[in-house]
C-alpha cells in the first residue's frame, strides 16, 4: 500500500526547476536589481496584508506573517520565478465569516486542510486545467482585479481611527491626492532618467522623505496598526480533532484552495506573458499548498499570489527568485526591527505605486479588441469583470468559463447538417453525409435531418466528416435507428473514426464487431442495435 503510494507520488511529481537565478546571468547589476526590487515589494506589502487582516477579522501580525511565510516558501520552489504571494483580499473575504463564527483557531486549522488539498491538486497535475481558461477570460480577470485593486486602495483616504466611517476633507485630502500625484509622477518619469533604482522604490522613498522632513500631516502606515512583532512560532491550531471540526472547516478549506489556485495559476499566466516565460502549473499548487500547510502551523491566516505585488515586481525588473526570497526576508526584517521607520512611511507613497500597478495591469487595449472579436466573446470579458468586482474571482473564472463553455457547445451545435446523395454502391439506398459533431447540444437537429417515412429501405449515414461524442449522440442515433426499424428499414453507418467505434461498440450499438479503418481507406458499414439505451 505504502509503495503503492511512493510510487504515484514519484510518477506524478517531475523534479522542478529550483535554481536561484532560473537562466538569468549572475550579475552584480541583476542582483541589485533584484534586491531592490524585493524591497520595494516588501514596502508595498506592509498596508495590503495589515488591511487584508483587517477584513479577515484577525490581528495585523496574522496577516504579516502569512505575507512573510507565504512569500518566502513560493519564492524558493514556485513555478514561476517574479511572481509574488502573500495574503490577499480574495481569501480574507472569505475568511470572515469563519472566524467570526467559530474563532481565529479554526482559521488556522483550515488554512493546513487547504493547503494539504492544494498539494494533492498539485500531485495529481489539476494545474493543467488552467489552460481550460479562455483568453476573454483571461482579459475580465485582469481587468477586474486592477478595478478591486482601485477600490481597495480608496479606503486609505479615510480618517484613522474612525474605522472607516470618515473621509478625509479639505486641506488634508488635498494633501493626500497631491502626494499620490506626485509619487505617480516619479513612478512615470524615473526610468526616463535611471533604471538603477526601481521606479516604485523612488517614487515611495522621495514622497517619504518629502513628508517625514517637513511634518506633513497626512495617515501613514503606523496609523493602520503597529507592524511590530516577533519572530513567527511554530503553533498547533487548538482546535478538536474530531469529524465535528472536519466538518467546519472542510467546505471553507475548499473554497479557500479552489479561490487561492486559480488566482495564483492566472497570475502566473499572466507573469509568464509578461516575461515570456513558462511557468509550472503543478509545481505552483505544490508550492502554494506546502506554503499554507506551514503558514496555518505558524499563526498566518493563508494565502495566494498577488497580481499587484507580482506587477510591481516585474515592473521593477524582478525575475527571479531572489525578489521574492528578498521581499520576504526584508518583510520579516520590518517586522521584527524596523517597525517605527516602516510606520512613518505615508499611505500616499503606497496608494501611488498601487494607482500605477492598476493603469499598468488593466487591459487597455480590450477596449478596441472587444468591437473586433465576437459578440459573445466581449459580453464573457465584461462580464468576468463585472462579477470580479461583485462577487470574488473563483466565481467570476467560473461563470467565465461556463458561459464559453455553452457559447462555444451552442455554435457547434448549430454547424451540424447533411448532405444527401443516391449510394453509388448500393443501388436505391440514400446516404445521408453528416457535416459537424454530434454530440448533445446538436442531437435534435441530427434527428431532424432524416426523411424517416419517404427514405428507401436502405439508409446510409456517413460519418466522414463528423464525429460521435457523447451518450446523447449515442440515444440519437439509436433513436433514428429505432423510427427506421419499425418501418421495416434499415440503417447502417460509415466512415467512423476509431473513437467513435469505441465509443459505439462499448455502448453495443454496432452489429459488425470489426475494426475500421481510420484512412477511409476501406468503407465499413455497420448496422445498429436498438434498445440499448431506450430510444424515450
Amino acid at each position: 500500500m505504502t509503495r503503492g503510494l511512493m510510487g504515484l507520488l514519484a510518477r506524478n511529481i517531475s523534479p522542478p526547476n529550483l535554481s536561484i537565478m532560473q537562466d538569468e546571468g549572475f550579475t552584480v547589476a541583476r542582483v541589485r536589481t533584484e534586491l531592490l526590487s524585493g524591497l520595494t515589494v516588501a514596502l508595498a506589502l506592509v498596508p495590503e496584508a495589515v488591511a487584508f487582516a483587517f477584513v479577515a477579522g484577525v490581528h495585523p501580525l496574522v496577516g504579516l506573517y502569512a505575507a512573510f511565510l507565504i512569500g518566502l516558501i513560493t519564492a524558493l520552489i514556485g513555478g514561476r520565478p517574479g511572481m509574488i504571494s502573500g495574503a490577499t483580499g480574495a481569501l480574507a473575504v472569505v475568511m470572515v465569516a469563519l472566524v467570526a463564527e467559530h474563532g481565529v483557531e479554526y482559521l488556522f486549522a483550515t488554512v493546513v486542510l487547504m493547503g494539504i488539498l492544494q498539494v494533492i491538486a498539485g500531485v495529481m497535475h489539476w494545474g493543467k486545467f488552467i489552460r481550460l481558461v479562455p483568453h476573454p477570460v483571461m482579459l475580465g480577470f485582469v481587468n477586474g482585479l486592477a478595478i478591486v485593486i482601485f477600490l481597495a486602495q480608496l479606503t486609505q483616504f479615510k480618517q484613522p481611527g474612525t474605522g472607516g466611517a470618515e473621509w478625509l476633507a479639505g486641506p488634508q485630502l488635498a494633501l493626500m491626492l497631491g502626494l499620490v500625484a506626485l509619487t505617480m509622477a516619479i513612478i512615470w518619469g524615473m526610468p526616463k532618467l535611471t533604471k538603477v533604482i526601481p521606479a516604485p522604490l523612488a517614487g515611495i522613498g522621495i514622497t517619504a522623505v518629502i513628508v517625514i522632513a517637513f511634518g506633513l500631516d497626512v495617515p501613514r502606515v503606523g496609523d493602520m496598526a503597529s507592524i511590530e512583532g516577533g519572530l513567527p512560532a511554530f503553533h498547533v491550531p487548538m482546535v478538536p480533532l474530531n469529524w465535528e471540526t472536519l466538518e467546519i472547516i472542510f467546505p471553507y478549506a475548499v473554497i479557500l484552495g479552489a479561490i487561492g489556485l486559480i488566482e495564483s495559476l492566472l497570475t502566473l499566466n499572466l507573469v509568464g506573458e509578461i516575461t515570456g516565460k513558462r511557468g509550472g502549473a503543478s509545481q505552483e499548487c505544490i508550492a502554494q499548498g506546502t506554503a499554507n500547510i506551514v503558514t496555518g502551523f505558524f499563526g498566518g491566516m493563508g494565502g495566494c499570489a498577488m497580481i499587484g505585488q507580482s506587477m510591481i515586481n516585474t515592473n521593477s525588473g524582478g525575475r527571479t527568485r531572489i525578489a521574492g526570497i528578498a521581499a520576504a526576508l526584508f518583510l520579516l526584517v520590518f517586522i521584527v526591527a524596523a517597525s517605527p521607520l516602516i510606520e512613518q512611511i505615508p499611505l500616499a507613497a503606497l496608494v501611488g505605486v498601487m494607482f500605477m500597478v492598476v493603469i499598468g495591469t488593466f487591459a487597455w487595449n480590450s477596449f478596441k479588441v472587444m468591437t473586433k472579436v465576437p459578440l459573445m466573446d466581449a459580453f464573457v470579458t465584461v462580464l468576468v469583470t463585472v462579477v470580479t468586482v461583485m462577487s470574488d474571482l473563483a466565481v467570476a473564472v467560473v461563470v467565465g468559463v461556463i458561459v464559453s463553455a455553452l457559447a462555444y457547445a451552442w455554435n457547434n451545435a448549430r454547424r451540424i447538417h447533411a448532405v444527401t446523395r443516391n449510394s453509388v454502391r448500393e443501388e436505391g439506398a440514400k446516404v445521408y453525409e453528416i457535416q459537424g459533431p454530434l454530440f448533445f447540444g446538436s442531437t435534435d437537429g441530427f434527428i431532424e435531418l432524416f426523411d424517416i417515412e419517404n427514405d428507401p429501405d436502405l439508409v446510409i449515414v456517413d460519418f466522414a466528416a463528423s464525429r460521435v461524442v457523447d451518450a446523447s449522440a449515442l440515444q440519437a442515433i439509436e433513436a433514428v435507428a429505432a423510427k427506421y426499424d419499425a418501418l421495416g428499414k434499415t440503417l447502417q453507418l460509415r466512415h467512423l473514426s476509431r473513437d467513435c467505434h469505441q465509443l459505439l461498440s462499448k455502448a453495443g450499438h454496432l452489429m459488425v464487431d470489426s475494426d475500421d479503418d481510420p484512412d477511409y481507406a476501406l468503407a465499413v458499414d455497420y448496422s445498429v442495435r436498438t434498445g440499448i439505451l431506450g430510444s424515450h
